[in-house]
């Protein structure tokens, strides 16, 4: 674990984005599993590198480690558990690409609950990431093709709500230590992945992307995006991040010939244009900052 944390903050932030980034490809491969037995055992194997992880960082003080979090830690682990049931559930039922693109709105709505609930101002430039946004994700939810895609859209949203919900209670009590919220996150969704299962034995084949889903894709992709993003300024994080939402799709297309449709790709693209004007409008306030 020391070797990760000396190497560099937007390095370790893009391992975190590529490893995610397979998430989809992954869930589109499980052969006989249902959606919640892939929920089930892919949070059995997170929740295995999350507490080696915690483990190794803190030793004797693992347990004080959870002391710490406290009711906000707890809570914001509790809430990004829906976000991981609903990621898995929008990547099983609409394409990688909307999935990617739908998730990328997690700035958007950074900046709108910042102004509900820290009382930060929406610049003009904000407002119109916001309404860019928004355009794209209506054509693509707008045009989904079928019951279970337009559902899969919906929620892909729960994952970008629940991180910007989780980004708050941070802000708000800056002293929360992700990881050990994530192992509450962890156990919530393992827990409502088997009280939904009728069973839950599935194949070896599915056993092992559930590992793989688990293990590296999630827990590793966390663990090195918790750890680069303490070295790496919030706004190059969310520029780096996009990175998962372009490979996502490609990796899609690649290896099961996933095609996203016209409409994903321009909604796609229209949010990733507004996402990049956010982060821009965040840099240039961060270089004044700086110059002052």
């Amino acid at each position: 674990m020391n070797i990760i944390r000396k190497l560099p903050g937007p390095l370790l932030v893009f391992f975190g984005a590529c490893s995610l980034s397979f998430g989809g490809l992954i869930v589109k491969s499980f052969e006989g599993a249902t959606l919640w037995q892939i929920l089930f055992w892919r949070t059995v194997f997170f929740l295995v590198v999350i507490s080696l992880y915690l483990i190794i960082t803190y030793k004797k003080q693992v347990f004080r480690s959870f002391y710490n979090l406290g009711f906000p830690g707890f809570l914001g682990g509790f809430i990004l558990s829906f976000g991981f049931c609903g990621y898995v559930f929008a990547m099983y039922n609409t394409t990688v690409a909307n999935a990617n693109f739908i998730i990328q709105t997690q700035t958007i709505f950074l900046a709108i609950f910042g102004y509900f609930f820290l009382k930060e101002k929406i610049s003009a430039v904000t407002l119109t990431s916001i309404i860019l946004a928004m355009t794209g994700v209506l054509l693509m939810v707008g045009n989904s093709l079928t019951p279970g895609e337009l559902s899969g859209n919906l929620a892909a949203f729960t994952m970008p709500i629940t991180f910007a919900i989780l980004i708050m209670i941070v802000r708000k009590f800056p002293s929360v230590d992700m990881v050990p919220a994530q192992f509450y996150a962890g156990i919530c969704s393992c827990l409502i992945g088997y009280f939904l299962s009728t069973k839950i034995m599935i194949s070896p084949h599915d056993i092992f992307l559930g590992f793989l889903a688990g293990c590296f894709q999630v827990g590793l992709g966390f663990i090195f995006i918790t750890t680069g993003a303490r070295t790496t300024p919030s706004a190059m994080v969310g520029i780096i991040m996009l990175s998962e939402s372009v490979l996502g799709p490609i990796w899609a297309f690649v290896f099961v010939s996933e095609r996203p449709s016209t409409y994903g790709l321009i909604g796609g693209a229209i949010i990733l244009f507004a996402v990049l004007i956010q982060f821009y409008s965040l840099l240039s306030k961060n270089k004044k900052s700086i110059s002052h």
